[in-house]
């Protein structure tokens, strides 16, 4: 657990930004009051001007510390700049303290509104992200106890039984082999979810072509479901991607691991990249029996029961990787979202294109 930053940095800290921020605000305030000086001979639009200028600056800065600067220069300004005698001090003014005081209550009241609502924003993520992991540990602890239970049973039958023929003993050993596969697939979830960290800055970005990555996955899935046939279409052009591959990559097998067993049907899917907007958009489209309407609301959140699941099979619960998948996408900055075709189902997800490939 990373140590807190003292409080007089968590109250007053500096960045650049902020700095760039007030400076443009305060620049603003006092162009329009030069503008409306030229058109009129009455000081008594300044305050208010340089008022708003203080409500937004410390609307849109981080903690006091610019609120209270440009309280100061506001006041400063007022006096100094906007009002008679014009480029003098004049503390005489009939009240002057009084205007002082509204432009430090306005910078303290309304920073202090502002770090309220960050924090609440931030208790609100870290509450969405913890519910996530329950929801996780809580499907991973009960789905995990089937296919355990399986490779023991089917091992044990095989070594206390040698007069097994050969055909029986290939049955549970492919049995086995398959529940052993759904069990490193269930562990990459959870190294997927670890990977994340605390939060998305600590994602190590790359930036990746999407056809590699669309590729380095469908490779995986075709040696692991050889009887589907995949179709890839790659984008007309070059996608840059910033992301972390291997959980992209995760997310796009954990995509083609659905619609191979949550399809039943399914014996096509196809596997395409495309640009869209500032974004690229990730698809994977099967010929499955589709999502059932009911857990569509649900499908992401990781609550889907298994009751739910289209076998009542605890261990094929749909809801563990897609949750994976979204919190992954998400800390990506992107957005991801399925829907059910004529035959099948589609579920699509969209990651931020690299800045310099966006602007060209």
């Amino acid at each position: 657990m990373r140590p807190k930053a003292p409080l007089s940095a968590r109250m007053f800290p500096f960045s650049l930004r902020d700095l760039l921020v007030t400076i443009s605000i305060l620049l603003c305030a006092a162009g329009v009051c030069s503008l409306l000086r030229t058109a009129d001979t009455s000081d008594g639009f300044a305050s208010p001007i340089f008022v708003l200028a203080v409500l937004l600056t410390s609307r849109l800065t981080t903690g006091y510390l610019f609120g209270l600067i440009a309280a100061v220069l506001g006041v400063i300004c007022v006096n100094f700049i906007f009002t008679y005698p014009y480029w003098a001090f004049n503390l005489t003014i009939s009240g002057y303290p009084l205007t002082f005081l509204s432009f430090l209550a306005v910078s303290v009241i309304t920073s202090t509104l502002t770090t309220q609502i960050k924090r609440q924003e931030q208790l609100r993520v870290e509450n969405e992200k913890e519910k996530m992991r329950a929801n996780l540990l809580r499907s991973v602890s009960h789905d995990i106890r089937t296919p355990l239970t399986s490779i023991v049973g089917s091992t044990s039958t095989v070594l206390e039984n040698p007069g097994l023929s050969r055909a029986e003993q290939e049955a549970l050993l492919e049995d086995v082999r398959s529940e052993a596969q759904w069990l490193i697939r269930t562990v990459e979830n959870l190294l997927s979810i670890t990977r994340m960290g605390e939060g998305q800055a600590c994602i190590a970005k790359d930036v990746e072509a999407a056809e590699e990555i669309l590729g380095a996955a469908v490779a995986k899935f075709r040696r692991r479901c050889p009887e589907i046939s995949v179709t890839v279409e790659p984008p007309r052009e070059l996608l840059l991607v910033p992301m972390d591959p291997i959980l992209i990559e995760q997310v796009l097998a954990n995509l083609l691991e659905n619609a191979a067993v949550h399809g039943e049907t399914t014996t096509r899917i196809l596997v395409s990249a495309r640009l869209d907007g500032d974004f690229a958009r990730f698809t994977v489209a099967d010929n499955g029996r589709g999502i059932p309407p009911a857990a569509l609301p649900t499908l992401f959140d990781g609550t889907l029961k298994h009751s739910e699941s289209p076998r009542g099979d605890g261990k094929r619960n749909m809801g563990l990787g897609l949750s994976v998948c979204m919190a992954v996408v998400r800390a990506h900055g992107g957005t991801m979202e399925a829907r059910n075709l004529e035959q099948g189902a589609e579920f699509s997800f969209r990651l931020p294109l690299w800045k310099e490939e966006s602007t060209r």
